[in-house]
């Protein structure tokens, strides 16, 4: 199997969480312009933290990513309990500013970081696995928000919960899985 293809299926598994993520945050009234900017962010740091993974990869730092999770597993709780308080107010969005932004695509890219180890240690072609990572994750968050319209749009106020579902979930696999 050519290694374009074996990057190809990590960059699909690495682009879950921002696809549940971005599924999330389509359930609430998100612009054009911000799906467009989150995806694109998204994608810069599904190709930067794999990068700086590989520059920084070596045996201690691979003791302080398992700890990674444990903060992001925490974010993603925090929102998730946003969301819920939040479901009553007149629907503008979680992504409301650079800084919501920065945050979700820091959350959803901090394992492609690991990633970024592992292919310093078993692959010379860093970068091309990086720009396929940032292209999918990008895709799939693009997907994912839209998604999470259709369905907003379907089961209305039940589509909120569904929001909230998804990020509490993701906050509970990233404390205990």
């Amino acid at each position: 199997m050519s290694d374009n293809l074996i990057y190809f299926f990590m960059a699909i598994g690495l682009s879950m969480d921002a696809f549940s993520l971005a599924l999330a945050y389509g359930t609430t009234e998100i612009t054009l312009r911000k799906k467009i900017l989150l995806s694109l962010t998204v994608g810069i740091f599904h190709f930067i933290m794999p990068k700086v993974g590989a520059l920084l990869g070596n045996e201690l730092l691979l003791n302080y990513i398992s700890k990674a999770n444990y903060l992001v597993g925490i974010i993603f709780l925090i929102l998730s309990i946003e969301m819920f308080f939040s479901r009553k107010e007149e629907k503008k969005g979680v992504i409301t500013n650079i800084i919501s932004i920065i945050l979700f695509a820091f959350t959803v890219s901090i394992d492609s970081f690991s990633v970024g180890i592992a292919l310093s240690l078993t692959s010379k072609t860093i970068t091309t696995a990086c720009i396929i990572f940032a292209l999918t994750s990008m895709t799939f968050t693009f997907l994912g928000i839209n998604l999470g319209n259709k369905i907003s749009e379907k089961f209305e106020e039940k589509s909120e919960y569904i929001g909230i579902i998804i990020l509490l979930l993701l906050g509970l696999k990233y404390l205990f899985l």
